[in-house]
């Protein structure tokens, strides 16, 4: 009797541990995205290029299953300008290939409604 009443008081305390602790923190960025503008620029007078191709890639995490890997692919305008919308929030991957340049490929963090990346390409080396 004695042993059953220590196991309930026991089991009592660990109870009104669990609520004392506090929840998690919601994550206010769950869900977010970015609208998402890229500037293409290249050579020694940053004129614009147009026709690059820009790759935007990004992983969305699901709980239930793997991770989705997407890629969003565009075009620039003729201002060197491509528009991304809806890339969520967090690391993406943006890589730029033109004719005529080096590829370019860099790691970003989004972080706000809006962002803007400028891009600047460079002459591919020389081959003898």
């Amino acid at each position: 009797m004695v042993l059953l009443l220590a196991a309930t008081c026991a089991f009592a305390a660990a109870a009104q541990e669990e609520k004392a602790r506090p929840a998690k923190p919601a994550q206010n960025d769950a869900g977010a995205t970015t609208k998402l503008r890229i500037e293409v620029k290249a050579g020694d007078k940053d004129e614009p290029v147009d026709n690059a191709a820009v790759y935007v890639k990004f992983t969305r995490e699901r709980s239930l299953r793997k991770d989705e890997k997407i890629e969003m692919n565009t075009k620039t305008n003729r201002s060197g300008v491509a528009i991304v919308g809806d890339v969520p929030r967090g690391k993406v991957l943006v890589q730029v290939i033109a004719q005529g340049w080096k590829t370019f490929g860099q790691w970003y963090d989004l972080e706000k409604a809006e962002q803007t990346i400028n891009i600047k390409l460079q002459r591919p080396t020389r081959w003898y």
